[in-house]
């Protein structure tokens, strides 16, 4: 029998329109690897659960943000992307409304809005997902 060694993530890319320009979701990591770094909200699947449904729980569960709308940016999958094992981590983008507040739980130290043309070192290959979305979104 066949064991696969790769694990599937979901991360969510999530943007509002602020009064400066369109600002960014980010989670301060309360775990390792990257413990105190920046990510994008996002989590390994659980078993029998749909992509869609997997970033949106992880983005509640991190954030306390609710989307309704996702749509599947890409898949990203280069290994040593995670220094744990080797992941594919299939990516949601969206947009909440300007005046959308989140705060950092579960293993999500704190989570906090950074405009897009000042955004601080992130973990793992998060700067590539998001470089990808803010010109899929021309931002």
């Amino acid at each position: 029998m066949w064991t696969s060694k790769i694990f599937v993530t979901v991360d969510a890319v999530v943007f509002r329109q602020a009064e400066t320009g369109h600002e960014l979701l980010l989670i301060k990591r309360l775990k390792d690897p990257d413990k105190g770094k920046w990510a994008l909200p996002g989590g390994f699947v659980d078993e029998n659960e749909d992509l869609p449904d997997a970033a949106k729980r992880e983005l509640l569960e991190e954030t306390g943000v609710v989307m309704a709308q996702i749509e599947q940016l890409g898949a990203f999958g280069k290994p040593g992307r995670d220094p744990r094992h080797h992941t594919v981590s299939v990516v949601y983008a969206g947009f909440v409304p300007g005046d959308t507040k989140a705060t950092g739980a579960d293993d999500a130290e704190e989570a906090k809005w950074f405009s897009v043309k000042d955004l601080p070192l992130l973990a793992f290959d998060h700067s590539d997902i998001v470089n990808l979305a803010i010109e899929k979104y021309k931002l």
